[in-house]
């Protein structure tokens, strides 16, 4: 009684492990969302938006001025030129974003290319979109992807490559040479690459965030999706969008419509808002992430676990073959429920299970205090 696309994925992993922590009473270090305030600037420019009656329907696409904002906050820091009355439109999140884009780019039976480790939600995405996902790895400390690997997984049924920089579950943030190489080959083989750029501000030890649309003529075949959930502390709030040329626009916003209308109203205007906090903030963003980023790196490494740090984003992907705990998913539920401390199973960030039942992810997007209670529970392994 049920369609056949939907045999091919399972629920969020993640977000059952959220509830696998509220079960056991963990610490949640599996969900990427902070437990920590939002700006004060957001939250009462939300509560003035909403007093101010802006309460109804948006233009679907977006509201004029955080669409205006968002044109000048993409010219400015990604250096991407784009008319926010044709090519900027508002999405729930980046989650509605990105499966709005490959609805709007992908027929049913093309290839889309997706970097692995991935995001669990790329594959259910190709999926409902009809799309055959076909994966490249990102090896090594520094998850860097073979050449040869990436150029062999293109053919005449590609239509497009979705891009994570910096990507979750890694941290990894794609180097210009690397994006060079991408945007050859999108040339050469004539697809769009849609990229999702929602950790563009959390990076690490010198790093640069580098928009594939901004090099060369890649404004042209590229969707550049983007939104406030990380960098502002508002995941609840579901607002993003996505940045693409006239002639893939159209098509994108017809998806949108009637997949969800819109993005809430009230929360659009005050998102306005966190693109005119000052520089500072990011600054400070960073400062505090980093920190973090220490305080759980130094946990895992003390207490048996493998792992680097990250480049970018809030998440370690952290090597667990030092325990005898089973694989990633009999080693996380045992972590929730006998040791208080919840992570993501690794297999989930992979088509084959097997390649990702050594690791777990954590994320460090918590309150100091949150954190240090981890610490002290992850000591008793």
């Amino acid at each position: 009684m049920t369609s056949k696309r939907c045999e091919y994925f399972g629920e969020s992993v993640i977000r059952d492990m959220t509830r696998l922590a509220l079960r056991h009473d963990a610490v949640n270090l599996a969900q990427g969302f902070p437990d920590f305030p939002a700006p004060e600037e957001l939250k009462k420019a939300a509560c003035e938006a909403i007093i101010a009656d802006h309460n109804q329907y948006a233009i679907t696409w977006g509201a004029r001025e955080l669409r205006e904002a968002i044109a000048n906050k993409s010219a400015q820091f990604n250096g991407i030129q784009v008319d926010p009355e044709k090519e900027v439109t508002v999405t729930c999140g980046t989650t509605e974003a990105m499966m709005a884009s490959m609805l709007a780019v992908i027929d049913s039976g093309d290839e889309v290319i997706i970097f692995e480790p991935f995001y669990e939600n790329y594959g259910p995405d190709a999926a409902v979109s009809g799309a055959v996902p076909k994966f490249v790895p990102l090896e090594g400390d520094d998850f860097t992807f073979d050449h040869d690997d990436l150029a062999a997984a293109f053919n005449h049924r590609t239509k497009a490559l979705v891009l994570n920089t910096p990507n979750n579950p890694t941290g990894k943030v794609f180097g210009k040479e690397e994006l060079s190489i991408i945007a050859d080959l999108a040339f050469d083989h004539d697809i769009t690459v849609i990229t999702d750029e929602i950790y563009e501000h959390i990076i690490y030890d010198g790093a640069q965030h580098t928009s594939i649309a901004s090099m060369g003529d890649m404004d042209q075949r590229t969707i550049t999706i983007g939104g406030f959930s990380k960098t502002y502390s508002v995941t609840g709030w579901r607002v993003g969008y996505a940045l693409a040329p006239s002639h893939l626009t159209g098509a994108l916003r017809k998806v949108h419509d009637f997949l969800t209308v819109g993005a809430p109203a009230p929360l659009q205007h005050a998102c306005v808002a966190a693109l005119n906090l000052p520089p500072m903030y990011y600054e400070e963003l960073v400062s505090m992430y980093d920190k973090k980023r220490h305080m759980l790196y130094n946990a895992l490494q003390n207490n048996g676990f493998k792992c680097t740090l990250p480049q970018g984003a809030y998440y370690i992907l952290a090597d667990i073959s030092g325990f005898d705990l089973g694989d990633d998913v009999s080693f996380a539920h045992y972590l929730a429920s006998e040791i208080g401390v919840a992570a993501v199973p690794g297999s989930s960030f992979y088509k084959v299970a097997e390649m990702g039942s050594s690791t777990v992810r954590f994320t460090f997007s918590k309150s100091d205090s949150t954190l240090q209670e981890a610490v002290i529970r992850l000591e008793n392994l």
